[in-house]
């Protein structure tokens, strides 16, 4: 069975993941914050059902804990519910605990990559390479059927949702290093492997408003990892995190996904029972900001652009759309796409029932340019406005603010 936290941080403080489950007082009021309960109506699929299981899993009170398992796994992992509930119920990571609960080792292609980026970071990056050439040759098409009948259906998923990709990454096109920084650049895997554009222009457009910056020499945060069974990797994931940002003391850490900007946030629970490491982990969480949180500045994007907030910055940061930039409204701006990681790929029904709700509030506000924050974000929203509203693209925040900005400014 994978390792488990057992303990978890809430707003009451330290608990064990029991105590923090039994949090949940059956109240029912962060149901209609739910996606996945407004889309089925099932109990089982709604915050307070999730709490219940994992609680029922714990105690060993379930005769076949399987049961459980589709529950869990439908779980968006967005976080509305803890902003709603009142006692704020930490249900991702209690569902995530679940997960753990239910597994009898990690999932296989987590632990691969993991490991991959752990030991063999350039052959990763190689391997990479040459998936994206099959793509662009047309190979994976090929490959979906035979993906979905050997059982990797997410595989094939992933293909069919990601229209284009990049030969170029990331970290090939940033400087290697910077001296005397203001602050530091954070390139999540999303904008280093899939949108390098992302990147670009947040590094473009914190460098006008901060002045001098650096790239963080920084491998993986170990999302992955850590949503699919493998702590130890997480932490040592985390750990090379934390001391490439201590080479550079004080100076703020930004990235341009907020799902693992959130995640960065989120590191000191990694390290509960490990006193020095918690405290250094608490220290760099205290340097990391959002792009979104970075980038506030007085803007007026006009009728034609609205905002979907990402669940990893409004409900697992509080990190809410950059004050200054004025946007249509969005109907239910903070309710998730669908996208949530892998969900998209794993779970593409329910996914796309979330999706079509998304689209038509987009589409009711006449705007042809959506702008966001994360990786997830771009990647499901850019398939579900070619699938449902052809007039509208989606494009990252940092993007528009960057395009925005006078040119050496400062």
């Amino acid at each position: 069975m994978p390792e488990r936290l057992e303990r978890l941080l809430t707003d009451l403080g330290e608990r064990s993941d029991y105590d923090a489950a039994s949090q949940c007082s059956r109240c029912g009021y962060c149901e209609q914050s739910c996606p996945t309960y407004v889309a089925t109506g099932l109990e089982a699929y709604s915050p307070r059902g999730r709490n219940q299981l994992v609680r029922l899993l714990i105690e060993g009170k379930l005769e076949d804990p399987q049961t459980a398992r589709e529950a869990l796994d439908t779980c968006l992992l967005c976080s509305a519910c803890t902003t709603t509930c009142y006692a704020h119920v930490p249900t991702a990571d209690i569902v995530l605990e679940g997960r753990r609960l239910l597994r009898e080792k990690p999932h296989w292609l987590a632990s691969f990559l993991s490991r991959m980026m752990i030991e063999r970071p350039g052959l990763f990056k190689y391997i990479m390479k040459l998936a994206y050439v099959g793509k662009k040759l047309g190979v994976s098409r090929l490959a979906r059927n035979p993906l979905r009948w050997i059982g990797l259906r997410g595989l094939a998923e992933a293909d069919a949702h990601v229209e284009d990709v990049p030969l170029v990454f990331l970290e090939e096109r940033l400087p290697q290093s910077g001296k005397g920084a203001n602050w530091l650049y954070f390139a999540p895997c999303g904008p280093n492997y899939l949108f390098p554009r992302v990147g670009l222009a947040t590094y473009s457009a914190l460098g006008k408003l901060r002045g001098e910056g650096a790239p963080l020499q920084n491998g993986c945060c170990g999302l992955l990892a850590y949503n699919y069974g493998e702590l130890k990797d997480a932490r040592t994931l985390a750990e090379r995190m934390i001391e490439s940002a201590e080479k550079t003391p004080g100076a703020p850490v930004v990235g341009d996904c907020s799902s693992c900007v959130a995640f960065l946030k989120s590191y000191p629970q990694l390290f509960l029972s490990d006193a020095d490491w918690r405290a250094r982990a608490e220290r760099f969480a205290e340097r990391v900001e959002d792009a979104i949180e970075a980038l506030n500045v007085e803007l007026d994007a006009g009728e034609a652009v609205t905002y979907h907030e990402s669940c990893r910055a409004c409900h697992g940061q509080g990190a809410r759309k950059p004050a200054g930039l004025k946007t249509v409204p969005l109907p239910e701006s903070d309710v998730c796409c669908g996208g949530a990681g892998a969900y998209a790929f794993t779970q593409p029904e329910l996914s796309d029932e979330v999706l079509r709700r998304k689209i038509e509030r987009i589409a009711s506000t006449g705007a042809k340019v959506v702008l966001t924050s994360s990786t997830s974000c771009l990647i499901q929203l850019a398939r579900g406005l070619r699938k449902y509203y052809p007039a509208g693209t989606v494009r990252h925040v940092s993007e528009f603010v960057d395009e925005k900005l006078p040119r050496g400014n400062p």
